[in-house]
């Protein structure tokens, strides 16, 4: 183990036995010549990362990943088929809902519990004990038995025994997703406060935001491997653009294999590149199948156009100029607060693609969602042209915004009734949005504040 990392995951895998009928165990247990009766499903393979000190990373990926096998591993509660896991410093962890609890016990009485078998003291529990509860806002059921708990107060008496157990590595998985909005709250508030304190923290989930604003770095799971890890903001776009990814335009882990048998072009080499963290730049780079239909990108040569933007999609319809204007003209230097602002964006059609959704959103330069809208949710009908026309997408709205940076993503989306929407062209960080004004608030909403004393004595 790394002396520098709290966590240290080598070559982690975990395979399972999956038996046909009950009978199989018997048969193959007695089996004079070794005959197997199972498969083996490997739910983890080959998985190695090091997280440091301090270091908040969060694991995405869809159900049946991996994440939660992965958490029970480091947590020691489940023994892996194969590699090692090194962890440095006290741990708590919160894993499935009411895990170590005993249901005859009363809160109280798994307060304690619970603390044993994380190695606290019956002396540091009762100094400690008045904080869990105030954190955990139970009232007096927590004299009660915990088989009378709803899942929210399961999670508030777990999650509070954890936090006030002072660790050096907080694990979580999932389970806030069961508290109500202000517990949730509260628990990201000690979360801020934990990392400030340069606690570890590991905790899977299924919201990119909370990813996007709470974690140095992330892991994308998929099918038990590593697909993705890094800066969160890369790590998201890899996730969405294979969740969301049109399906002739990614390629699958099983197509990066069979490449990997032949002799590699430079675009084989690239996409291969893009296993170790960096697959949505190497599928961007792909060539897509309708790239000579379209029109020149004029994008770069515009205003404010960001040219670290995250492109991605088949393109069958494409985003390919845009032009930002006030009421005054053409906005070149950037916005005013307050300032009523139009962009027109040009959209050319290589193929005819019935049921479009046409999105907008403003982040902040950390990837916070401000506001975000599409046609869809707004039940606007997008025009279904032929192969080779162009339409131009009109938004208005005003610039509501406090002082800062921001960017603009303009995405276009096929509706699926079995994905959601499958990316056709969406433009992550297109336009670099500075927003110019007084100094002085705080947050990035402008609500027109006043603040005046109208009468006094």
């Amino acid at each position: 183990m790394s002396s520098e990392s709290s966590i240290s995951v080598t070559g982690l895998g975990k395979d399972y036995r999956i038996y046909g009928r009950p009978i199989d165990r018997i048969r193959e247990m007695y089996s004079v010549r070794r005959r197997t009766y199972h498969s083996v499903f490997t739910a983890l393979d080959d998985v190695s990362f090091d997280v440091a000190p301090g270091e908040t990373v969060g694991i995405i990926g869809p159900n049946g990943s991996g994440k939660s096998t992965l958490l029970e591993m480091v947590c020691g509660t489940l023994t892996p088929t194969r590699g090692t896991v090194a962890v440095s410093g006290r741990l708590a962890a919160l894993l499935e809902l009411g895990a170590g609890f005993n249901p005859a016990f009363s809160g109280r009485e798994n307060v304690y519990l619970n603390a044993a078998l994380l190695g606290i003291s019956r002396e540091e529990v009762e100094d400690r004990f008045q904080d869990i509860v105030e954190f955990a806002g139970i009232g007096e059921f927590v004299e009660h038995p915990v088989s009378t708990y709803s899942s929210g107060m399961y999670v508030r008496l777990a999650f509070a025994t954890a936090v006030n157990a002072d660790p050096d590595i907080l694990i979580v998985d999932e389970a806030l997703a069961v508290g109500d909005i202000r517990f949730q709250r509260k628990c990201f508030r000690r979360f801020q406060e934990m990392q400030k304190a340069g606690k570890t923290i590991l905790f899977v989930t299924h919201s990119v935001e909370l990813v996007q604003a709470h974690c140095s770095r992330a892991i994308y799971l998929k099918s038990g491997a590593i697909w993705s890890k890094g800066e969160p903001k890369t790590v998201i776009q890899d996730y969405l653009e294979d969740l969301f990814g049109s399906e002739r335009s990614v390629p699958t882990q099983t197509q990066l294999m069979e490449s990997a048998a032949s002799p590699p072009s430079e675009a084989m080499k690239e996409d291969r590149a893009g296993i170790g963290g960096e697959i949505g730049a190497s599928l961007e780079k792909a060539p897509s199948a309708v790239s000579a239909n379209l029109p020149l990108d004029l994008c770069p040569t515009r205003p404010l156009y960001n040219p670290n933007e995250y492109r991605w999609g088949d393109q069958r319809v494409a985003i390919f100029d845009y032009a930002l204007h006030g009421e005054n003209g053409p906005i070149r230097g950037g916005f005013e607060r307050g300032q009523k602002v139009g962009l027109d964006l040009s959209v050319f059609f290589a193929e005819n693609v019935e049921d479009l959704i046409i999105g907008f959103t403003m982040k902040t330069v950390d990837g916070r969602t401000v506001f975000g809208a599409n046609t869809r949710e707004r039940s606007i009908e997008v025009p279904s042209l032929e192969a080779g026309c162009k339409v131009l997408v009109r938004f208005d709205f005003i610039c509501a915004l406090i002082p800062g940076e921001y960017f603009l993503s303009i995405g276009i989306a096929q509706d699926d009734p079995t994905r959601d929407n499958i990316a056709v062209d969406r433009r992550y960080d297109l336009i670099y949005m500075p927003v110019r004004g007084a100094p002085g608030d705080f947050g990035v909403a402008d609500l027109g504040l006043s603040i005046a004393f109208p009468s006094h004595e």
